[in-house]
């Protein structure tokens, strides 16, 4: 019987030349192709080299989208609806963007990269009345971002260029405001407008500053300052906040509110416009603080002379921020004035309304953070005006006082100058320069000079009275007293030397005090802010004692109040204990 040849050995007869091979569905993706169909007719014999089969390339990666350059499912949503909300004059939702979601996307997606450019959320955005002013008001949101976020971007540092276009970017939303025939048809919520004027003054600080710090400029740095000396002007940005009191004509609204009369009367349509009104009011505020970090603190105070510092206009602000930065520096401006008693009456009122208040601010916002260093700085202040000028303060401010500044006090009250000028460094505005520096001299700390200008300016009126609370501490014990008696008292030789220190603690403890009730902070009548008096006949000293009685009403009604709630909350609890065991 014959042997059956195996089939993958025997000879086959060649296929004919039209034949076409059959070749094996492949997946484009897996290279090399399996070895398949090889039991298939006319396949190449096992062991001989197979040619693989031209497989089209591979497709390319994707390319990984750079995080600066991605934008968010989430953000794409977003932009248009703040716009539509913008556009809507939806007053509501636009706080609710602007101080919450807008935030809480910069949490999720913009801790290490900026916000995307405006050209890139432009194909997102509608075109209509507001689309400019979207944009321009996008930007404002954009580099505030920047500033405040840049230490912790990845590869991207706060530069000339971005302080630039930032600068660029304001102008040309105070010009869409300023120019306007007719008041913009926006809306903003009062947070905002003030954030708006509040990050202007920030930037221009931050950009002096910078200018100022010229040993770490690098020569491109150096050179771009010099040829933008326009940008970040103190003219220009003193223009642009006077232009925005006189557009709102705001000075006459204020004044008409204090004696009862119609404003819109008086305003015209732009001082009528919410829009135009607070950004004019908080201008005011800004030229104060502009003007106080410039060292002309009576240009400062005239700044707001038509603005009302009075309680009822704390408890109805609707921007608290606003009202502690307006206190802070009308009290610093009568600080550096030598008005000790104004200093010390408006201190007083805004600690204890930011005592009352503090709860309303979110604990991680920059709003708390600014409150809470206002408010040491503030309390730093009180320390040593009440050093040099004792008067009673609220219990809230003492308690205060003696908590956190109780052995620095106790340092003031033996004429420690070293604590009064850490003191003073800690409190005191960013002072800044009007001018830019010689860029070819390049000074060291040409930043610091101002600082150490008013520092040298306050110690030099400390000095000489560091040795008033030492001689208002003998006087206070007698009515009447030889100038001898008190020399051997202070171990003093001169006697006329003495005469002389007498002389000028009647001279410095008269001031001009305010009596207008903050409606001229300017204004006042010049009176002792000493609580005793003396004059001198000859070689005596007559003491009278000018202390006005302690007022105790307000202090018992308080804890009247504290243990009414106490024992109104103790049989509320007694009744729900009482209740839940009858049930039970």
């Amino acid at each position: 019987m014959a042997m059956m040849q195996d089939p993958y050995y025997a000879p086959y007869p060649p296929p004919p030349a039209s034949y076409v091979y059959p070749v094996p569905p492949v997946d484009m993706y897996d290279y090399p192709p399996p070895m398949m169909y090889l039991n298939a007719p006319y396949a190449l014999p096992m062991g001989m080299p197979m040619e693989p089969v031209p497989m089209p390339p591979p497709p390319p990666e994707p390319e990984v989208d750079h995080p600066d350059l991605y934008i968010p499912e989430p953000v794409k949503l977003f932009i248009p609806n703040f716009q539509k909300q913008i556009s809507e004059k939806n007053g509501a939702e636009i706080l609710t963007i602007y101080e919450s979601e807008f935030n809480k996307l910069s949490d999720r997606y913009f801790t290490e990269y900026p916000w995307p450019e405006v050209v890139r959320i432009v194909p997102f955005l509608r075109q209509d009345d507001t689309t400019e002013i979207f944009q321009v008001l996008y930007k404002e949101l954009y580099f505030r971002h920047i500033y405040a976020k840049h230490k912790n971007f990845r590869e991207m540092e706060l530069t000339y260029q971005h302080r630039f276009d930032s600068y660029h970017n304001y102008c040309k939303l105070f010009k869409l405001i300023i120019d306007a025939e007719s008041p913009l048809d926006i809306e903003l919520p009062n947070q905002w407008l003030w954030d708006i004027i509040d990050e202007f003054l920030y930037q221009f600080q931050s950009f002096v500053q910078f200018r100022g710090k010229l040993k770490r400029r690098t020569p491109e740095e150096i050179d771009a300052l010099r040829d933008n000396a326009d940008v970040w002007n103190v003219h220009g940005v003193l223009n642009i906040l006077y232009s925005l009191v006189e557009k709102s004509n705001i000075n006459a609204l204020l004044e008409a509110s204090h004696h009862g009369a119609e404003p819109p009367v008086l305003v015209g349509s732009f001082g009528g416009h919410p829009l135009y009104r607070y950004l004019g009011y908080y201008s005011q505020i800004g030229l104060l603080r502009l003007h106080c970090q410039l060292g002309d603190h009576y240009i400062a105070l005239q700044s707001v002379a038509h603005v009302l510092l009075s309680k009822k206009a704390l408890t109805t602000t609707r921007v608290p921020a606003s009202q502690i930065t307006l206190y802070y520096y009308v009290g610093f401006g009568y600080l550096m004035l030598r008005r000790y008693k104004d200093t010390i009456r408006t201190f007083s009122n805004i600690i204890v309304f930011i005592q009352r208040a503090k709860q309303h601010f979110q604990p991680k916002s920059y709003q708390h953070d600014l409150v809470v260093k206002m408010n040491e700085q503030m309390l730093s202040i009180l320390s040593m005006v009440l050093t040099l000028c004792p008067q009673h303060v609220d219990e809230v401010v003492n308690s205060q006082l003696k908590e956190r500044f109780g052995e620095r006090m106790a340092k003031l009250q033996k004429g420690d100058l070293k604590t009064f000028e850490d003191l003073f460094l800690f409190s005191c505005p960013k002072f800044i320069s009007p001018v830019a520096p010689d860029y070819e001299s390049l000074p060291d700390n040409y930043d610091k000079e101002p600082t150490t200008f008013q520092c040298n300016v306050f110690m030099a009126e400390i000095e000489p009275q560091l040795i008033l609370p030492v001689i208002r501490s003998y006087l206070k014990f007698y009515t009447t007293m030889p100038i001898q008696k008190l020399a051997a008292f202070m171990e003093v030789e001169d006697v006329e030397a003495l005469r002389e220190q007498l002389l000028r603690f009647k001279h410095k403890m008269r001031s001009l005090v305010s009596t207008s009730k903050g409606t001229n902070l300017l204004g006042g009548e010049l009176q002792s802010s000493s609580d005793l008096d003396f004059y001198i006949n000859g070689d005596m000293i007559h003491i009278a004692d000018t202390k006005v009685a302690r007022r105790y009403g307000d202090f018992f009604i308080r804890q009247i109040n504290k243990l009414e709630e106490l024992t109104g909350s103790s049989r509320k609890a007694v009744t729900h204990l009482a209740d839940a065991t009858f049930v039970h």
